[in-house]
């Protein structure tokens, strides 16, 4: 992409030049006739209209320059707004005829579309002996995950069951001892 440059090739030499010219009009100041002076003035009323076109045709030339950059700007982004969806539907286009092709040379005669159908069953034998074998993988998973759980509850059950007869068969063991507690006190009751 063009850019736009701020100054302009000839911008230095007209400043060079303008500068370089008031410094001999001031050498010709020095003189000391009437004439001398009333030419210096003139000298440097001439420079000053040279300096003051040049730099206007600079200018002139800067805004020329930058215009025509930025034109050059929007004409490349017009372009590749264009040639960006030509390029892609070409491409899609080129995929398209590609597969086309594939596929008509695939199934051009018996023995190769043949052929081509064993490539399917393959494919799709491959496609299920995997997917039968993640099942498997899985149900394997599952059984061992629920075994493990049956173990660990069977275990709390069992915990929990030997506690209570524990707790049960003590308290058993204490009712005849409670019992004669009990009849001992009602007797010193009455």
């Amino acid at each position: 992409m063009a850019t736009s440059t701020t100054n302009s090739a000839s911008a230095p030499k007209a400043r060079a030049n303008a500068a370089r010219k008031p410094a001999a009009s001031k050498a010709r100041r020095g003189r000391s006739t009437a004439r001398g002076t009333t030419q210096s003035k003139a000298t440097r009323a001439k420079a000053a209209r040279t300096r003051a076109t040049h730099q206007t045709e600079a200018a002139l030339r800067q805004t020329q320059t930058a215009t025509r950059d930025t034109a050059d700007v929007f004409g490349d982004y017009a372009e590749r707004a264009v040639l960006i969806p030509v390029g892609a539907a070409l491409i899609a286009r080129d995929r398209v005829v590609s597969s086309v092709s594939d596929t008509i040379s695939s199934y051009s005669s018996a023995s190769k579309a043949q052929a081509q159908l064993r490539r399917f069953e393959r494919r799709g034998v491959t496609a299920r002996n995997r997917l039968e074998r993640e099942v498997r993988k899985a149900r394997v998973r599952v059984e061992r995950e629920l075994r493990q759980r049956r173990r660990e509850i069977e275990k709390t059950v069992e915990a929990r069951r030997d506690a209570v007869a524990k707790n049960g068969s003590e308290l058993a063991n204490r009712v005849p001892d409670l019992a004669n507690r009990v009849q001992e006190r009602v007797l010193s009751l009455v």
